[in-house]
């Protein structure tokens, strides 16, 4: 597919979908950063059941960072693959703190490397928390 294309083929799924957002709940970017790094493997719907309880119990980044790991693992065990997902969230939440002064990282490099997040997390989180919306992929 040529660039030109590609540019064709968004401008038309932009016309037919113009209200398209993202179906996963959130209210921080942090909770934006949580709720990408369940989904993987995992329907947003589900998500969006087990974000509800989580964000009560863990109110902050620090609040995450601070979590025992079991009680964490319980907490997303709905959302499959819990055991990774939640020492990656876990990682993630101490390494904002360290690295980035308690705020989640507005660039994708940085996004990047956080544990748990790749280059379509990263996008995602861009787009979503921080209304940054890449014009290329790779």
């Amino acid at each position: 597919m040529t660039r030109n294309e590609a540019i064709e083929l968004l401008n038309i799924l932009r016309n037919t979908y113009p209200d398209a957002k993202c179906s996963l709940d959130f209210s921080s970017p942090f909770e934006m950063l949580v709720a990408v790094c369940l989904s993987a493997q995992c329907t947003d719907e589900r998500v969006n059941q087990t974000t509800p309880a989580l964000f009560k119990r863990c109110k902050s980044i620090q609040d995450f960072a601070n979590i025992d790991l079991a009680e964490l693992e319980y907490l997303i065990h709905p959302c499959g693959f819990y055991k990774n997902k939640a020492k990656n969230i876990k990682k993630c939440a101490k390494q904002i703190l360290e690295d980035f002064n308690g705020e989640v990282p507005q660039d994708m490099d940085s996004l990047m490397k956080l544990a748990g997040v790749g280059r379509k997390s990263a996008n995602v989180i861009m787009l979503e928390a921080f209304g940054v919306a890449k014009r290329y992929c790779c």
